[in-house]
């Protein structure tokens, strides 16, 4: 009977405690947070002349990403290397290999203490960034980058760690798994891998993909990293293609490309494959919330999780049947803001800069659509330095605050072309200006491309307060436009068409909790404080069992 009465105790205990579900049994994961630190953080960025770019003010520097600013923006003070800085010079060698000597090598505590301790832009002839005042003390946060050439690995796509360092698959993996032993020493700093950009030559672009999807994905995992001190940013991948990301969306980080993209889509304007300001911007853009969620998991002792990885996208196998020539792995589309045969067919005005020869005219019209019977047409011939925009203005203000973004297919007469989208939001008396600058997508020319754009990736314009913000009110558009502006040498000229103009949707499984799922877990937990006071009955039970024998 004894033996009876505990089984019995136990076994309601039990059922009490998988009555309340799951959440009983370990505390839910703290959400990321992307918002800036609450103080001023010192960080160094050692890098060549393409880190040199993205840091640079667009003003100084016409492939300016502006890092400089958005770090600065975001509470960081920054300081960098670049060529011949440091002591044995060894701010000339930052290829992948030579990080063996930077942090495993014999003088490697001679150049580390120089890293920790550097204070100064040493711009190059990159151009400068704003900095906040320096608050003292030492680099806690180190990213390192190499540059372009080394996305030209030899070997094969999934070779294994070599064990040596050199410029192959396996070579690489070596170097980067030797790293961790000289990281896990310093759990007081912040190391932040940022990819080495793409080129534009395909022979070895399969290996550069494999490599950097093994450091985003299974780099740490492999060698069961135990610290929350390191972590990757894809900067490749976010060059290879207007729809590839490394970002945080929808309250996680995603990681998604398109299949077979894994080239240099935004080469800088003189053809070479140092990234184009469009694509420099766009990596800030993706790359400032991941560093402060990379931060505060460092400060908190969170592990430092891969992305949510996307699979791939590749012919006939999206959820949904796609048209040829669409290059999206994102999400599906709600809300309809043109369709240019029952919405968006009239009200669609063009503007230029009537002081200089500048043309421009749009509207809709049923010759070349992506889908049904109508499509917008934009005529432009922009000389150098001017500017043409095609907007539709809204009788009063949208509300597109259920999408995340906007998603339109395009096509143009010639790849390349330079374009930006524009949003205008605010107040009825003084509108902002927001901006979203690329350009015509491989395939374009010869067929529809889709192109997403997430509301983060719209930037405040050069010429009006808080320049280069985010957007953040879609609940307050009104206006939304395609524009084209001038080249810096001679006229930008040709056409493009514009379908099914659409806000971004939120997918099923990544909705948000709802607001008694929420409440729960703002109020210490809720079923988990159940579970946390059960437990204990179950010990009580054995102990009075144990006592009646």
């Amino acid at each position: 009977m004894k033996t009876k009465s505990l089984v019995v105790a136990m076994v309601l205990v039990l059922a009490i405690l998988f009555a309340v579900g799951p959440a009983w049994a370990a505390p839910a994961l703290q959400a990321d947070n992307p918002n800036p630190p609450d103080q001023v953080v010192k960080l160094i960025f050692i890098h060549h002349s393409t880190g040199g770019n993205w840091l640079a003010d667009p003003a100084e520097n016409e492939l300016g990403g502006d890092l400089g600013r958005a770090l600065m923006d975001n509470h960081y003070f920054v300081s960098a290397t670049n060529y011949g800085w440091g002591p044995d010079s060894i701010g000339d060698r930052t290829d992948i290999p030579d990080w063996m000597e930077w942090f495993r090598g014999e003088e490697s505590a001679t150049y580390l203490q120089a890293i920790y301790t550097e204070s100064d832009q040493n711009l190059g002839d990159f151009g400068s960034w704003p900095r906040l005042s320096d608050p003292g003390g030492e680099n806690e946060i180190i990213l390192f980058k190499s540059c372009f050439p080394n996305s030209e690995l030899g070997g094969n796509p999934h070779d294994p760690p070599g064990d040596y360092p050199d410029y192959t698959v396996a070579g690489a993996k070596y170097v980067y798994n030797q790293l961790l032993e000289y990281f896990a020493t310093r759990p007081d700093r912040l190391f932040i891998v940022i990819t080495a950009p793409p080129v534009s030559d395909s022979a070895n672009a399969e290996n550069a993909r494999a490599f950097n999807n093994w450091l985003v994905y299974d780099w740490l995992a492999e060698n069961d990293y135990p610290y929350n001190n390191v972590a990757v940013f894809d900067y490749y991948n976010i060059l290879t293609g207007p729809n590839n990301h490394h970002r945080y969306v929808n309250g996680q980080i995603e990681h998604t490309y398109q299949e077979g993209m894994n080239t240099n889509y935004y080469p800088s304007y003189d053809g070479d494959d140092h990234p184009s300001q469009a694509g420099n911007r766009k990596a800030t853009e993706e790359f400032i919330p991941l560093l402060n969620i990379f931060y505060h998991r460092w400060q908190a002792g969170s592990a430092q999780l891969p992305p949510v990885e996307v699979p791939p996208a590749a012919p006939g196998e999206e959820e949904e049947q796609e048209q040829p020539g669409d290059t999206t792995t994102t999400t599906g589309t709600v809300g309809s803001i043109a369709d240019f045969e029952t919405r968006g067919t009239t009200g669609w005005e063009a503007y230029r800069d009537e002081s200089t020869p500048s043309e421009i005219a749009c509207a809709p019209q049923s010759g070349t659509t992506y889908a049904g019977s109508g499509a917008l047409q934009i005529d432009f011939n922009i000389p150098s330095g001017t500017w043409g925009t095609c907007e539709l203005p809204f009788d009063s203000a949208q509300n597109w605050s259920t999408g995340t973004g906007i998603s339109f297919y395009i096509h143009a007469d010639q790849v390349g072309t330079l374009y930006d989208v524009l949003l205008f939001s605010g107040t009825n008396e003084e509108w902002a200006t927001y901006l979203y600058y690329t350009e015509t997508p491989s395939g374009s020319s010869n067929d529809w491309v889709r192109v997403d754009v997430s509301w983060g990736e719209f930037l405040r314009a050069d010429w009006e307060t808080d320049a280069g913000t985010p957007f953040t009110n879609p609940e307050r558009v009104f206006a939304i436009a395609f524009g084209v502006d001038g080249l810096d040498e001679g006229s930008n000229t040709g056409t493009l068409w514009i379908d099914d103009l659409q806000l971004l949707g939120v997918p099923e499984e990544q909705e948000q909790p709802g607001a008694e799922e929420q409440a729960g877990e703002e109020e210490g937990g809720g079923l988990p404080c159940l579970g946390g006071l059960l437990l204990p009955i179950l010990f009580v039970c054995l102990a009075w069992s144990v006592r009646r024998k």
